[in-house]
């Protein structure tokens, strides 16, 4: 075979730090899109950027030539340097430390498409500590929380 081919889907999910400041609900759009253009700009496809004032979820390909944790370093350091140039609220914006990342295969990307999408109304009814431990338990982590 002549050819190297690779197909590394991943589900990201990551949080504001605590004790800082949360992204406000005018600039998440802006914030979703600049982090879909930072996985661009690593030659990685960024199917949907989602979430809420307190965490991001995205689903995007690993880029051929990078491992993820420096996928996720790189996403998490350019978004916190563009939001803290927003306004002079974020001054202390920070991501947290941790982050999941889950594969999901081609067959799956809808669903985890779809499930990004109603982050809002999930909300409702649930909080993203509670979210990130259900996908804990379900990719066989005991709840210990990453966030």
């Amino acid at each position: 075979m002549g050819n190297s081919y690779i197909n590394v889907n991943v589900h990201v999910i990551f949080h504001t730090k605590s004790t800082g400041c949360t992204i406000q609900e005018k600039d998440l759009i802006r914030v979703f899109d600049y982090i879909g253009g930072i996985i661009r700009a690593m030659e990685g496809h960024s199917y949907k950027v989602g979430g809420r004032p307190d965490h991001i979820h995205l689903l995007a390909s690993l880029p051929k030539k990078m491992n993820v944790p420096d996928f996720v370093r790189t996403i998490k350091a350019n978004s916190s340097r563009w939001i803290k140039e927003l306004s002079p609220y974020y001054q202390g914006f920070m991501w947290q430390e941790g982050y999941g990342v889950f594969s999901v295969s081609e067959s799956d990307k809808d669903v985890i498409i779809k499930y990004i999408e109603n982050q809002k109304l999930r909300h409702e009814k649930q909080t993203a500590s509670e979210e990130f431990d259900r996908f804990l338990n379900k990719m066989g982590f005991s709840s210990t929380r990453l966030h």
